[in-house]
């Protein structure tokens, strides 16, 4: 990669959503961008959805429209993967089959050359099983947006064992150019933001089980406790149960199944009797023509907090549920940076960025405390069983 030149043109295989997303924002970073999609009417589409989009933006106030026109000037469409042999970095935005990503980088490496950088936007599959048969796979490396990559600030840069330096910082500054807040990930399961997620609902899940409170219940908690824009029930409504569940058991697999990402019996049971969420207008909630719940009071709790005199204003249950839910996201976190997946600075960025969380785990490790979370999970280790097993280095933070 020593030879690498400075990215000035940027390619963008597959024109759906996300694509035609990450080629909009390449657009207005300044790269003169050329989308890419083997069915030609998906690429019209996806350019005309994307051209779209950049005047819309410019009418909501989003950028200007001489920004906007100079943005629409740069993209072209390429009816072909040689047509983009001029361009310094490729993004792939295919759909998550690992064979079909495989032969795409392949077919990739042939048409540009060596010396530009092959970036995925996976967000589940291995970077360095996608670039398995790639040649120099220095180059290749992930570079996750997250949807809309228009509104969403975060992009994870993820490197491999044999991502080189240059290939990484040169997809970094690319992601500065776009607008987006560039974080450095290691190539693990769900790479940072989405590992760091999965207590968010896992949790969530174990408690309804329990019978420690309702959906609507903890999801209110949440949001007025732990200062959440969503809570846990209303985000898998959300994203649709049967997709969440796959996710849980892609990550349960990757992982060597150890018992905290274990998939939740309940979500199975529902995916089966077809309660898909809001797609399917019935999930956790009923999803009708009106709101889903009613809006939430003001109780000036100033959020997230862990008062009890604060939480009992919410619900009774409230001292029990959000705790519990800190603890493991605090649990997560420390198993995370026991693995080097990111740094404690990238880790926080990912959670409220990426997510929106009102804070970092990092940080909501902070307010509830290593000791205490670490001496909570140990009482519902025994239980429950090692689903809530201490990290050794949430164990170690707790004794100092």
């Amino acid at each position: 990669m020593s030879a690498r030149r400075e990215v000035e043109r940027v390619g963008v295989v597959g024109a759906g959503t996300m694509g035609a997303g990450i080629a909009q924002i390449a657009a207005l970073g300044g790269y003169e961008t050329r989308l890419h999609d083997p069915v030609s009417a998906a690429l019209e589409a996806g350019i005309e959805r994307l051209r779209g989009d950049l005047t819309k933006g410019a009418q909501r106030g989003r950028w200007n429209e001489d920004d906007a026109e100079a943005a629409s000037s740069r993209v072209g469409g390429a009816a072909s993967l040689g047509d983009l042999a001029g361009c310094d970095l490729v993004v792939e935005a295919a759909p998550e089959e690992l064979e079909l990503k495989r032969e795409l980088f392949a077919a990739l490496a042939e048409a540009c050359g060596p010396k530009t950088i092959l970036a995925t936007n996976t967000s589940s599959l291995p970077v360095t099983a996608i670039a398995a048969e790639t040649p120099h796979p220095e180059r290749v490396v992930g570079m996750h947006f997250f949807n809309p990559p228009a509104l969403m600030q975060l992009v994870e840069v993820v490197a491999t064992a044999d991502s080189a330096g240059k290939a990484l910082e040169a997809t970094a500054e690319v992601g500065r150019r776009m607008g987006r807040t560039p974080i450095r990930a290691k190539d693990s399961p769900g790479f940072i933001a989405n590992r760091l997620a999965r207590p968010f609902s896992l949790e969530s899940l174990r408690m309804l089980a329990e019978g420690i409170a309702d959906a609507p219940t903890i999801d209110r908690v949440v949001r007025l406790g732990g200062g959440f824009r969503m809570g846990p029930f209303e985000l898998i409504d959300l994203i649709g149960l049967d997709v969440n569940l796959s996710v849980a058991r892609s990550f349960y697999a990757q992982g060597g199944e150890p018992e905290r990402w274990r998939p939740s019996p309940i979500q199975a049971r529902m995916v089966d009797e077809g309660l898909l969420g809001r797609k399917g207008n019935r999930g956790f909630y009923e999803h009708g023509d009106g709101p889903h719940r009613p809006g939430d009071p003001d109780l000036c709790l100033d959020a997230p907090t862990l008062d009890p005199a604060k939480l009992a204003k919410i619900d009774p249950a409230a001292a029990a549920i959000l705790p519990r839910l800190f603890a493991q996201i605090a649990n997560e976190a420390a198993f995370a940076l026991e693995e080097e997946v990111g740094s404690p600075e990238d880790m926080d960025t990912a959670m409220r960025l990426g997510f929106n969380w009102p804070r970092g785990p990092l940080e909501l490790t902070d307010l509830i405390g290593a000791g205490r979370a670490a001496a909570l999970l140990e009482g519902l280790r025994e239980e429950h069983g090692d689903a809530y097993a201490p990290a050794p280095r949430l164990l170690a933070a707790a004794r100092r």
